[in-house]
């Protein structure tokens, strides 16, 4: 476990006429306030990666599909680590994200998988630092 992730299970409030599902109240453990929330849609294999936020908290909920998330610690570069988390309806649960981790993620299903953002801040391009896929020593189990 990375220090400063959170992984908070949510619930699925099942309902006749469809399901309720929970992502984040004010007086929950991780969160840091309000400043954008946003989707984003990933197919079935891609890679988006490698993304570092400076500031910002990132706070994901996967409501369809299944979406791997790698995240890479090199805050203290004597012991860098990694840490895998898969979201899903089956796995619903919050991933809380602190700033200076690296982090990339993976479609896992066999259609299109979307993710939700609710950050604490409004997205600044000087915020986030950017690095190719092959920057950091991972394997995505591309070479199959």
């Amino acid at each position: 476990m990375i220090d400063g992730v959170i992984i908070t299970p949510l619930k699925i409030i099942d309902v006749e006429e469809g399901d309720v599902l929970q992502v984040l109240k004010s007086n929950d453990f991780g969160y840091e306030g309000f400043g954008e929330a946003y989707f984003s849609m990933i197919k079935p294999g891609a890679i988006k990666s490698w993304k570092r936020h400076n500031e910002m908290v990132l706070n994901l909920i996967v409501p369809i599909g299944i979406i791997k998330f790698v995240l890479f610690d090199d805050r203290d570069e004597s012991c860098c680590q990694f840490q895998e988390v898969y979201l899903s309806r089956d796995n619903y649960c919050r991933l809380t994200i602190p700033p200076q981790i690296w982090v990339g993620f993976q479609g896992m299903s066999d259609n299109i998988s979307m993710l939700l953002n609710i950050a604490n801040i409004k997205h600044n391009t000087e915020d986030v630092d950017r690095l190719e896929l092959a920057k950091i020593n991972y394997n995505w189990g591309l070479d199959k």
